[in-house]
C-alpha cells in the first residue's frame, strides 16, 4: 500500500513540474512579444493559460485521489495541502501571463531602450518559479528561502523601472497609455513573483510545518 502511495507521490511530484513548466513558457513568451512587438507571440499565451488550467485540475483531482484512497500520515498530508496550494499560485500566473499578453495584443505595444530592466524582471520571476517547484520535489528548504529573499530583487526591478516610465512621462512627450501600460505589465511581473513567494512559503509548509521563513 505504501509503495503505491509513493509512485503517486511521485507522480505529483512530476505533473508539479509540468505544471510549473508551463508557467514559465507562459511568462517567458509574453516577455518575448513584448520585447520583439511580435503580436502572433502573445496570441500564444491564453492557450498555455488554458493548459495551465487542466493542469490545475488534473493535480487537484490527483490529491483527492491521495487523500481518499491512501491512508496518508501528517507530513504526507503537509505535501498533498501544499501542493493544492500552490497549484492556485501557479493558475494565477497563467492568468498574469495572460493579462500581459492580451495588453500588448490590444495595444500593440512593445518595450524600447528605457524599460529593458522589463526583461531583467521576467527572467527574475522565471527563476523563482523555477526554483520554487524545485525546492518543493527536492523537499530543499534553503532553496525555498532563497525564493523569498529573491523577491526583493524583483521588486527593485518594478522601483526602478515605475521610476523610469514616470520620469520619462514628466520630463517628455510621452504617450500616456503606453506609460500606463508598460507600468501595468511591470506590475503584472510584479504580482507574479508574489504568487512565487506564496508557492515558496508552502514549500517551507511542506517541509517543516512552517509557512514563515525563521
Amino acid at each position: 500500500m505504501r509503495s503505491k502511495f509513493d509512485q503517486q507521490l511521485d507522480l505529483l511530484n512530476k505533473e508539479m513540474i509540468s505544471m510549473g513548466a508551463l508557467c514559465e513558457n507562459a511568462i517567458a513568451l509574453s516577455v518575448k512579444a513584448l520585447d520583439t512587438g511580435d503580436l502572433s507571440i502573445a496570441e500564444q499565451v491564453p492557450d498555455i493559460s488554458e493548459q495551465i488550467d487542466q493542469k490545475e485540475r488534473e493535480i487537484e483531482s490527483l490529491c483527492m485521489k491521495l487523500l481518499l484512497q491512501q491512508q496518508p500520515v501528517a507530513s504526507d498530508l503537509r505535501i498533498i495541502s501544499s501542493a493544492l496550494k500552490m497549484i492556485t499560485d501557479m493558475e494565477r500566473i497563467g492568468d498574469q501571463s495572460a493579462d500581459i499578453a492580451e495588453i500588448i495584443r490590444t495595444a500593440k505595444i512593445s518595450a524600447d531602450n528605457d524599460t529593458l530592466h522589463i526583461n531583467d524582471m521576467a527572467l527574475a520571476v522565471i527563476k523563482m518559479v523555477t526554483d520554487s517547484i524545485d525546492a518543493f520535489v527536492k523537499k530543499n528548504v534553503d532553496l525555498a528561502k532563497a525564493v523569498i529573499e529573491y523577491d526583493d530583487v524583483v521588486d527593485r526591478y518594478f522601483d526602478e523601472i515605475k521610476n523610469k516610465l514616470i520620469d520619462r512621462f514628466s520630463m517628455h512627450n510621452t504617450d500616456g497609455e503606453w506609460t500606463i501600460d508598460l507600468l501595468m505589465i511591470a506590475k503584472y511581473f510584479e504580482r507574479i513573483g508574489d504568487h512565487s513567494t506564496n508557492i515558496a512559503e508552502w514549500v517551507l509548509f511542506s517541509i517543516t510545518g512552517h509557512r514563515e521563513v525563521e
